[in-house]
């Protein structure tokens, strides 16, 4: 079985979001998802991928340092405006710039502009998922 893993800073949104949209779209692979500072996962990423059809309720920020390198084939680097965490491991390395939906000030939005910003990534990164198609064969 091939392993995936989606880096970010917090684990809280784009990493998570690409962890369901993942298992979803490949499920014999081992998908995982960490952070260089994790906190928790945000209540919008949950909210739009309920409306997918896909639960984060068991999902729980972890840190990068929890992750095995063994069970990691390759790393997708969700990161734009920050510094992406590392991975130690011989895994392949891909990069996939996404904006933070939920940036610093973004408290000041309305809620359906936040699930907005949220779908707007969950879209992207959906978009993106069958380049991985080759690496998990």
């Amino acid at each position: 079985m091939k392993g995936l893993l989606f880096l970010c800073v917090a684990n809280s949104a784009r990493s998570q979001m690409a962890e369901a949209l993942a298992r979803a779209r490949f499920p014999g692979a081992k998908i995982q998802s960490a952070g260089s500072s994790p906190s928790r996962v945000n209540p919008f990423a949950m909210a739009v991928m309920a409306e997918r059809g896909l639960s984060l309720d068991e999902h729980e920020s972890k840190s990068v340092e929890t992750i095995d390198p063994e069970s990691v084939d390759v790393v997708v680097t969700l990161c734009a405006e920050e510094v992406c965490p590392v991975f130690l491991g011989n895994a392949v390395r891909l990069h996939w710039p996404f904006d933070d939906p939920a940036p610093p000030g973004a408290d000041d939005l309305q809620r359906e502009q936040m699930l907005e910003r949220f779908r707007s990534t969950a879209d992207a990164i959906d978009a993106r998922l069958p380049e991985l198609e080759p690496y998990l064969r």
